[in-house]
């Protein structure tokens, strides 16, 4: 429909939008670019967090994501 976001509704946009990206990517060539981005951008949440209460479950999301990229790192 025209006008209309399709953008998914991410529960951490610091950082998943980049992380899809780098898990959707297909071009070897690219990936590791966008691998590096979604690493970067999830390290900078970290760091934001860091004297931060709270976020439990953003931090184990965190943990998640970097964990799958170690293993397409791996793969690629």
């Amino acid at each position: 429909m025209a006008g209309q976001d399709t953008s998914p509704n991410f529960l951490y946009p610091d950082w998943q939008r980049e992380y899809e990206v780098a898990l959707l990517e297909l071009d070897r060539e690219k990936l590791p670019k966008c691998m590096a981005t979604a690493e970067t951008a999830i390290f900078a949440r970290l760091k934001a967090l860091i004297d931060k209460a709270g976020h439990e479950k953003e931090r184990i999301a965190m943990d998640d994501a970097l964990r799958a990229l170690r293993l397409l790192k791996q793969d690629s």
